[in-house]
């Protein structure tokens, strides 16, 4: 089965249902062989405005959410990256960075994508830092120099934004979302966080040419 997934590695409900791709691509079952193709949706990307401390106390509320629902560990108020002085939402960067990954070491997409979600929510690290984002694909054997020189490019800037324009034009407002691909047809699986045992009802009513 093919499946796209739109997400973005600094949407928290995206990091929750990181445990349950991992399931389904641990034990794809009846699904296999899996191929996963990972799209960024762009949840907030180009943002300029430093976070207000109110601000980051709500979307916080969301992340205890996603924790209650998923198990995923995640910083604590205070000591989150949201709270951190002066820090800017944009998601630009990390998704770039994902997309670099994927452009040149596409065996690391996967974890890579995870490596960074990980830093952000549960280390309260700054993923918008291209040295952060350069720390972590180093941490995963690729080398930093040609990581660096890649993410800068304007190649993958405009790849970026190629995954952030496809996204709207499939009409994806929310992440996480999956599609699954029949033929020349895409079919809409799953639209937010669910566990895998939903997960695989879902994808077992889209295996059909019919699915949904």
């Amino acid at each position: 089965m093919n499946l796209i997934y739109i997400a973005d590695p600094m949407c928290s409900w995206c990091y929750g249902f990181a445990k349950t791709m991992d399931a389904l691509l641990a034990e794809p079952g009846e699904f296999a062989p899996l191929q996963l193709a990972l799209v960024m949706g762009g949840l907030r990307p180009g943002t300029t405005d430093p976070m207000a401390p109110g601000k980051a106390d709500e979307i916080f509320g969301h992340w205890h959410h996603v924790a209650e629902a998923s198990g995923q560990p995640f910083a604590q108020a205070p000591n989150t990256a949201l709270h951190a002085p002066g820090f800017v939402y944009d998601t630009e960067p990390a998704s770039r960075a994902t997309v670099t990954v994927r452009a040149h070491w596409p065996k690391l997409m996967w974890r890579y994508f995870k490596a960074i979600q990980h830093a952000f929510y549960a280390d309260a690290l700054d993923v918008t830092r291209p040295e952060v984002l350069a720390d972590l694909a180093e941490a995963l054997g690729i080398p930093r120099p040609e990581f660096a020189r890649a993410f800068a490019s304007q190649a993958m800037r405009d790849a970026t934004q190629a995954d952030f324009d496809q996204s709207q034009a499939w009409g994806i407002r929310g992440f996480p979302a999956v599609l699954a691909e029949h033929g020349n047809h895409l079919h809409m699986v799953s639209h937010g966080y669910v566990g895998i045992d939903v997960f695989r009802q879902q994808l077992t009513g889209a295996g059909g040419e019919h699915g949904h």
